[in-house]
C-alpha cells in the first residue's frame, strides 16, 4: 500500500518528446543563468518524481534509472516505508543537534550499524552529513589514536571534495583540478587493477605494501583507507588476497584499517557490506549514500576503543545526525531485513552480470566485465587492446539516455560504464535496459 504522500509511477520505460524535452530545455536555460557552471550535468533532464527504479522528468519521460542517484537510492526511490517515517518525524522534529539534546533515531542507526558491520567486537558510530565528511572525520580519529599523520590511499580511490578527500582522491580531473594546494601528509599507493596488472593478490599486496613501507614508513602511518569495491574509479575489484593482506600489515603496524563503504555497503553488493565478501573485519567502515534512502546522513563505525580516542566535544557537528535522515534510515535497515534485499542484490547479478558477458562476447570493445552484487561495470577499450575507449563510453551513455535509460560513467580513464541499479527493479526492466544497451553497441 502506497504511503498517501508517494507518487505512484508505472514501472516501465517511455519516452514522450526528443531528450531532453521543451520543459526541461525551458529549466536548463534557468539553470544555466543561475547555477555555478563548476556544477556539470551528465544529463540535460529535470525530474518531477520517481518511485521504485523510475524516474520521470518535467515532460513526461520516464527513464529506466540504472544510476540510483549513484547509489544513494538503493532499496528505490520513494520507498514507501523510508517516506513513512521520514514524514512522521518531521511532525515531530526537524532537528535538535544531538549533542545539546540527543534523540533516540541517533542511538538506533548507531546500534544498527554496529550490528550490521563486519566483526563481533564493541562497536562506536559517529553520525555526520556526508561521505566526504565521514571520511574526514575517520581520519581524524585515527590521527588522534595512533599519535601519527600519515594517511595512505589507494591509486584509481575517490573519497570526496573537501580538501583533505580531494587530497585522498586519485582523479585529478575534474575534482581537483585548480583546487589545490592540498591537504598534506597523504600518500598514494599502487592498487590491485586484475585487468591492467595480471597480479595475483599476494603480488599485487606486496607491491603496495613495498612501495608505502619505503616510500612512507610504516611508524608514520595512521591508517590506509580503502574502497573494497573502487567507485569512481571503475568499480575495479581488487584481486583475491590483496585487502586481507594489507589488513595484516595494517594491524601487524597499528594502522588503522579503514574500509570506506560509501558506494559499496547497504545491501548493494548483496551483503551488508562489501568487505564481507573479502574477508574484512575493518577498524573503521564508512556509511553513506544509501543508507538513508536519499535523505544526507553518513556514518563513521569503528572499534570503541579507537572511536573513543576523541576528548569530548572533538567530534559532532550542527546537522550530523539530522533526525528526519536518522528516523529515514532506521527505516532502510528495517527494509533491507524485512525484504531480504541482500537477497536481490544477488538477483541483479545474477541477471545483470550474464548479460554483460553476453555483450562482452558480441562485441570487442568491451574489455572487462566486473563487480559484485547490485555494483557492476564494463570497462571499455580499443577492440584488441586495452587501451581505454572514452569515447565510447559517452557514446554509449548518449544514446542509452535519448532511449530512456540512465547509465552513469566512471573510471580514472573515462572508459567505464557502471551499473547501479535499485534492488526495487524488476528483471524485465533489467532486460529492456540491456536490449537498450545492446542497440547503443550496435550504434557504435
Amino acid at each position: 500500500m502506497l504511503s498517501p504522500s508517494v507518487v505512484p509511477v508505472p514501472q516501465e520505460r517511455r519516452v514522450v518528446t526528443a531528450i531532453p524535452g521543451p520543459r526541461s530545455v525551458e529549466l536548463q536555460a534557468r539553470r544555466l543563468a543561475a547555477v555555478a557552471s563548476g556544477v556539470g550535468s551528465a544529463l540535460p533532464v529535470f525530474l518531477a518524481r520517481a518511485h521504485g527504479a523510475i524516474v520521470v522528468d518535467v515532460d513526461g519521460n520516464q527513464f529506466i534509472d540504472l544510476g540510483s542517484g549513484i547509489g544513494v537510492m538503493t532499496i528505490g526511490h520513494t520507498n514507501e516505508a523510508v517516506v513513512a517515517a521520514a514524514t512522521a518525524q518531521l511532525n515531530d522534529f526537524t532537528h535538535a543537534m544531538f549533542t545539546i539534546t540527543a534523540y533516540e533515531s541517533y542511538v538506533r542507526v548507531a546500534e544498527l550499524l554496529a550490528e550490521h558491520t563486519p566483526g563481533n567486537h564493541p562497536k562506536k558510530t559517529v553520525l555526520i552529513n556526508s561521505g566526504a565528511e565521514a571520511v574526514e572525520n575517520a581520519v581524524k580519529i585515527a590521527r588522534k589514536h595512533t599519535g601519527r599523520t600519515g594517511v595512505a590511499v589507494l591509486d584509481h580511490a575517490y573519497h570526496g571534495r573537501t580538501n583533505l578527500t580531494m587530497a585522498m582522491t586519485f582523479k585529478a580531473m575534474p575534482y581537483k583540478a585548480g583546487f589545490g594546494p592540498f591537504a598534506p601528509d597523504v600518500h598514494h599507493a599502487p592498487n590491485s587493477y586484475p585487468f591492467h596488472d595480471g597480479l595475483s593478490g599476494t603480488d599485487a599486496a606486496a607491491r603496495t605494501i613495498s612501495y608505502l613501507e619505503k616510500k612512507v614508513g610504516a611508524s608514520d602511518l595512521a591508517c590506509l583507507v580503502v574502497e573494497p569495491i573502487q567507485g569512481e574509479g571503475g568499480f575495479v575489484v581488487p584481486a583475491d588476497g590483496f585487502l586481507p593482506a594489507l589488513q595484516e600489515w595494517c594491524t601487524e603496524n597499528g594502522i588503522v584499517f579503514i574500509a570506506d563503504e560509501i558506494q559499496s555497503g547497504m545491501a548493494r553488493t548483496g551483503a551488508w557490506f562489501a568487505s564481507e565478501h573479502f574477508g574484512l573485519v575493518p577498524d573503521m567502515v564508512l556509511s553513506a549514500k544509501g543508507i538513508a534512502g536519499g535523505l544526507p546522513i553518513a556514518g563513521v563505525t569503528g572499534r570503541a576503543e579507537i572511536m573513543d580516542s576523541s576528548h569530548a566535544g572533538g567530534l559532532g557537528g550542527t546537522f550530523g545526525g539530522n533526525p528526519v535522515s536518522a528516523a529515514a534510515a532506521v527505516a532502510v535497515f528495517d527494509e533491507i531485513e524485512r525484504h531480504d534485499l541482500l537477497r536481490e542484490g544477488r538477483r541483479i547479478e545474477g541477471i545483470l552480470k550474464p548479460a554483460l558477458l553476453a555483450l562482452q562476447q558480441k562485441y570487442a570493445v568491451i574489455g572487462d566485465v566486473r563487480g559484485i552484487g547490485a555494483m557492476l561495470a564494463i570497462e571499455l577499450v580499443q577492440p584488441g587492446t586495452h587501451e581505454p575507449n572514452p569515447a565510447a563510453v559517452s557514446s554509449i551513455a548518449a544514446f542509452a539516455a535519448q532511449h530512456g535509460v540512465i547509465i552513469l560513467t566512471a573510471g580514472t580513464y573515462g572508459n567505464v560504464l557502471r551499473f547501479l541499479p535499485s534492488l526495487a527493479i524488476s528483471d524485465e526492466l533489467l532486460g529492456e535496459a540491456v536490449g537498450v544497451l545492446d542497440d547503443a553497441f550496435g550504434a557504435l
